[in-house]
């Protein structure tokens, strides 16, 4: 039987050498390795590990007597998380990366589960929390009774130092850092690194033959699994009010009616995209937005309800410019933050891009997941 570690790492690649280390410490041969993680985390394998003359994955071998030959691990077997486009994701910051994250992770459970004379035991002590998740979320679904799943436990004052790979055989001194950052040695010895065996239900049994033949989407395998529905933004210009996440925020009319021109900005895309995510083709430039400044006059005569546009006093909201744009901008991301919190306002805010004096606004949010009610 061939031994397949798959693990999942972020900015601490040591987290490789130390799941090896326990595996070896129970008798557990590895012959491959495999590491699914960010662009950054790529980088910081191929600086800290894979490095034939330094790398502290060939210092191991060296330590403990173990040929290179043995085990099947390079560059080539770096999995990075890429979006839709190919292009490999800087970090695991919310949803679509989550999406792209667990496709990754399904996909390479899929393939390495389909040889019936391999073991894979996955590794979920690296990474977010949410990449421990979804490696596990791949297990419960491919995993066959002969896989395991394993989370590493170091030593805390250990597992904080960046320099600590794996215990040598003879013991070294170390510099540690308490809780107050103040510098302290200790003997490597001390160093504990236990494999902790993680009990998960497999439901590849349950699966039909369909699903077995080829890998499948996140989405068709979890039909049958409980998720929350993406929140939805609500603009309710006739209660002067917007609601996400059932939560209901109150917006002074010129505040409501600048805000309501951004989401039918956005709504009103002819761009015909599977999602919003990265894109900002519907972003204007703030003479574009000078200039419509009629149609915003409109929406904030139908929040305020008041008397005829023409008859309408000059300046504020009907006379936008550059200076009071930003103004307006300014008071509604601070509203936004204290009525949804500042986690909503990467998709909420009326953001920028481009430097001056080509920086264009608009909203991100998909389009989808906007109601506008006029």
């Amino acid at each position: 039987m061939k031994n397949v570690l798959l693990a999942v790492v972020g900015l601490s690649p040591q987290v490789i050498t130390e799941t090896l280390f326990a595996l070896h410490q129970q008798g557990k041969t590895v012959h491959s390795i495999q590491v699914i993680t960010t662009r950054p985390g790529k980088e910081e394998i191929y600086a800290s590990l894979l490095s034939p003359r330094d790398g502290w994955y060939y210092q191991y071998l060296r330590e403990y007597g173990i040929d290179p030959a043995t085990i099947d691990f390079g560059f080539d077997n770096i999995h990075t998380v890429k979006d839709e486009n190919g292009k490999e994701i800087e970090d695991i910051i919310g949803e679509q990366e989550n999406e792209w994250l667990l496709k990754k992770c399904l996909d390479l459970t899929f393939r390495l589960t389909q040889d019936p004379d391999t073991v894979v035991f996955f590794s979920i002590a690296g990474g977010r929390k949410t990449m421990s998740a979804c490696l596990m979320v791949a297990a419960q679904f491919y995993a066959r009774p002969q896989d395991r799943l394993y989370h590493v436990l170091v030593s805390p004052e250990f597992e904080s130092n960046k320099n600590f790979f794996f215990p040598p055989r003879k013991s070294v001194r170390v510099e540690l850092k308490d809780q107050n950052g103040h510098p302290y040695f200790k003997e490597t010895r001390f160093a504990q690194i236990i494999l902790v065996p993680i009990p998960f239900v497999s439901v590849r049994a349950q699966i039909s033959d369909d699903f077995l033949r080829e890998p499948k989407d996140p989405a068709t395998l979890m039909l049958s699994l409980v998720r929350e529905k993406p929140a939805v933004l609500i603009v309710d210009l006739p209660n002067s009010k917007l609601i996400y996440k059932d939560f209901e925020l109150d917006l002074k009319p010129s505040q409501l009616a600048l805000y309501t021109f951004f989401t039918l900005q956005k709504k009103n895309c002819k761009k015909v995209i599977n999602s919003c995510r990265g894109c900002t083709d519907c972003f204007l430039e703030i003479s574009d937005i000078i200039s419509r400044s009629q149609e915003i006059a409109e929406l904030y005569q139908k929040v305020s309800d008041t008397r005829p546009i023409e008859e309408m006093a000059e300046g504020g909201i009907r006379s936008l410019d550059k200076y009071n744009f930003r103004s307006y901008r300014s008071k509604i991301s601070r509203n936004l933050e204290k009525g949804f919190g500042h986690q909503a306002l990467s998709e909420l805010i009326i953001d920028s891009v481009g430097k001056k004096p080509n920086t264009r606004y608009g909203i991100r949010i998909d389009k989808e997941r906007i109601r506008i009610v006029l």
